[in-house]
């Protein structure tokens, strides 16, 4: 893909990898409006800033529509916005938690996709780039809301990249581990909390401060992303950072018991298993 005057649109620029990605983008040549559900100035930033609500059907059309009133095309969306749940036992989390981050972290995606995709059909070409997780493809205990809307991501990228590609639009998954952005700081706490529970969620919080310390940066993703935004054939799933790509190999490779075993003594489930990959395995 030639980059210049190509346009991109990222959601949840404001900070993190959305912000690292719509740098690098634009570093590249792209025209980039990034997005922030709250508004944010553009300011020093090298690319402009729209306010969207990817939760809410007509935040979306008017961020869409004013990107397409302004430059007549959109070559690239990077669906990037999102948010967790602290580390919780699944049934800590009531049904309203879960249809809240799944209303954010798939239907958001799901309508920024509907509400660009013709446009990129009547161009006849266009990428889009979700951003999932290694959880996407390897959950972990203690993290099962935040590890199904990401194996949502993938199942839905996969059947529409199918579905487009004839069209001339490739579909993409980037697979992040751990990233040191604000978003651990940003999670929500479980809703309905139980004293069963207390004492692992007591050590995942010092198992998740332990790991966040050797993180990837942002950057590492974004040049993911770029890769995967100019790939003269692109795949449809591109780990990011060492550990993402380790953990895709053992998945991949690796006798499910084993890989089953190293999660629970990653996270210090059990007292006697033992790890393949030497690193815990949580959430970007």
């Amino acid at each position: 893909m030639n980059t210049k005057q190509s346009i991109a649109l990222v959601t949840g620029a404001s900070s993190g990898i959305g912000e690292a990605t719509a740098q690098r983008l634009a570093a590249a040549g792209y025209k980039v409006y990034g997005t922030s559900r709250r508004g944010a100035a553009t300011g020093a930033r090298s690319f402009a800033m729209l306010q969207l609500d990817v939760t809410r059907d007509e935040s979306v059309e008017a961020a869409v529509n004013e990107v397409i009133r302004l430059e007549g095309r959109i070559d690239l969306l990077v669906n990037n916005a999102g948010f967790g749940v602290a580390p919780a036992g699944a049934e800590e989390s009531s049904v309203e938690q879960a249809k809240a981050i799944f209303e954010t972290n798939f239907f958001g995606l799901v309508r920024m996709t509907r509400a660009v995709v013709p446009h990129m059909r009547r161009q006849g070409n266009g990428r889009i780039i979700n951003i999932g997780s290694v959880l996407g493809f390897l959950p972990m205990p203690y993290g099962a809301l935040y590890a199904a809307t990401k194996h949502a991501v993938e199942g839905y990228s996969e059947s529409l990249d199918h579905e487009l590609r004839t069209r001339g639009i490739r579909v993409s998954v980037i697979e992040p581990a751990y990233t040191k952005t604000q978003f651990d700081a940003n999670f929500l706490a479980a809703d309905a909390k139980l004293d069963e529970y207390r004492e692992v969620r007591g050590l995942l919080d010092k198992v998740m401060a332990q790991v966040m310390a050797s993180a990837d940066e942002p950057s590492t993703v974004a040049d993911v992303v770029l890769r995967a935004a100019i790939d003269a054939r692109p795949r449809l799933r591109y780990p990011a950072g060492a550990l993402a790509n380790r953990l895709r190999l053992l998945r991949r490779f690796a006798p499910a018991g084993l890989v089953d075993a190293g999660i629970r003594k990653d996270l210090r489930l059990d007292a006697t298993t033992k790890s393949p990959t030497g690193t815990p395995v949580l959430q970007k």
